[in-house]
Formats: C-alpha cells, sequence, structure tokens
C-alpha cells in the first residue's frame, strides 16, 4: 500500500506524463473512432434463385451471374442466367472438396475449397481447369481488386495473393471500432472497398482493403420474407455480386430461392 507521500508523487509523476503526451495520442484518448454507420437497403428486382444451391461465392459478369456453390458432394461451379435462374453451365467437384468462393481476374474463374487447401483456377467460357494451387488455412470467401486475389478464411485476416504465383503479399486485420470482426465470408470489391459476409449473421462488413477499417455495416435483416420460402430449407445469407457497368448489387443466401438486387441507402 502506498502512503499518503508516495500516492502523491505517483500521481504527480502521471499528470507529468500525461502532459507531454502527444496531441494525437491525446486527441485519440479523448475522442476515440466513432463506430461505422449502419446502412439499410431497398429492394430494386427480385429474381430466382435455384433453392438446392449452397451458395458459396456470386459474381456477376457480361450478363450472367457465375456461382460457386458447396457441400461434399454437391459442389459445383456454375454459369447462371440472371432473369429465371437457370444454369447454362455448370461442372461439379470431386466428392471430396467443399467448394467455397470465386472470383474473376484476368479472364479466369478462380475457386477455392473449404478444408482440403486447395485452389481451382478454370478457362472463363469453357470451364476447363486450367490450373490448380494450395494454402495453409481454410478457403471461405475470394474477390479480385484488379491487382490482387483477395481471400477469408472464417478468421478477421484477409490476405491479399498474388494472382501468378498464388503467394501471400500482404495481410489486413479487419476491426471494427477497434475490435476484430471473425467470420468473414463471400467477398466482393465494389469501388473500391471489400464487402464481406459475416456468417450466420444478416450483415455485410464494408472494409477498407489498405487499413482493415471497417468503413460501415449493411444490415439485409428481412431481405428474405418467410413466407417465400415457407416449407423450404434455407440457411444464412452469403453471396455478393457486383455489376460496374450498371453499378447494381446482388444478393442472396445459401439455399434461397431468390436473389435480389438491391439498393444501399446512404452508401454513396
Amino acid at each position: 500500500m502506498y502512503n499518503k507521500v508516495q500516492y502523491r508523487i505517483l500521481l504527480l509523476a502521471v499528470l507529468i506524463i500525461i502532459q507531454t503526451l502527444p496531441a494525437s495520442v491525446l486527441a485519440y484518448v479523448n475522442d476515440p473512432l466513432p463506430s461505422p454507420p449502419v446502412y439499410s437497403y431497398r429492394i430494386i428486382n427480385c429474381f430466382p434463385h435455384d433453392p438446392d444451391a449452397f451458395t458459396q461465392g456470386l459474381i456477376y459478369y457480361a450478363g450472367y451471374f457465375y456461382e460457386g456453390t458447396g457441400l461434399y458432394g454437391h459442389s459445383s461451379l456454375r454459369k447462371v442466367k440472371l432473369q429465371d435462374g437457370a444454369v447454362l453451365q455448370q461442372i461439379n467437384l470431386p466428392p471430396e472438396y467443399f467448394g467455397e468462393g470465386i472470383t474473376l481476374h484476368n479472364g479466369r474463374l478462380v475457386q477455392l475449397t473449404w478444408r482440403e487447401h486447395q485452389g481451382f483456377v478454370y478457362d472463363l467460357n469453357f470451364f476447363t481447369l486450367l490450373d490448380t494451387f494450395t494454402y495453409p488455412t481454410e478457403g471461405w470467401g475470394l474477390t479480385s481488386d484488379g491487382k490482387h486475389l483477395i481471400m477469408s478464411d472464417g478468421s478477421p485476416t484477409l490476405t491479399f495473393l498474388d494472382p501468378e504465383t498464388y503467394i501471400p503479399v500482404k495481410r489486413i486485420l479487419v476491426t471494427s471500432h477497434n475490435r476484430p470482426v471473425a467470420n468473414l465470408n463471400e467477398l466482393e470489391y465494389i469501388k473500391g472497398q471489400i464487402f464481406a459476409n459475416i456468417w450466420q449473421t444478416d450483415q455485410i462488413a464494408i472494409i477498407d482493403p489498405d487499413s482493415g477499417q471497417v468503413t460501415g455495416w449493411l444490415d439485409l435483416t428481412g431481405l428474405l420474407d418467410p413466407q417465400t420460402n415457407k416449407g423450404q430449407t434455407v440457411d444464412v445469407l452469403n453471396g455478393i455480386a457486383y455489376d460496374p457497368d450498371g453499378d447494381r448489387i446482388f444478393v442472396t443466401g445459401k439455399f434461397w430461392p431468390r436473389l435480389f438486387e438491391i439498393q444501399v441507402i446512404g452508401l454513396e
């Protein structure tokens, strides 16, 4: 225990230290980072979606969706028609692979697997297997910023891969209000930001790819009306696609019978 004299000396020392701290540190202590804004949505269009598709990855390109599905014995890569959800082209993964996220980079489709540490690279037009690669973590979501492949593994970390060698070039820790954000799942790169489904929630994190900070949250609670899937098995929200030419955002979920075009309210 301190006596009165020791306590006063300690208190004086603390006050001196505080007075010598840089202004930037004092500003952070007195004015911590604000909570990221939470955006709502408006449904623009609704399209049919295969209710048997366990959606793991989704992209939009040249008028079509390309979709990766999961589950052992049911994993696939598909080309899907927007208007009616018809599957126009499909290849199935071997039954020992659980398909995960997909992306398009330099005219090639790239697909991850969950726990098999195996990635596949396909020709866009014919789904011909062009290459394979490995990684040490689980594979969850995948997107491209035009320079790198960006991969999630269920942790708060996103890994940027060289698209030719598939070697990690950097990693970022995703945080919201100074706290790590776990369960980062399906990814989409939209206007310089990374959109990430948070597994088992109706939330999408909007992430700065340089700092890893969440700059906003998109709350999609209530998107799928329970009456539209009455009697059907549905799983979690998962699947984000972006049409840069039409500035359109699409979302769906695992076993969802609907795919939605949405507008994010309040996000410029």
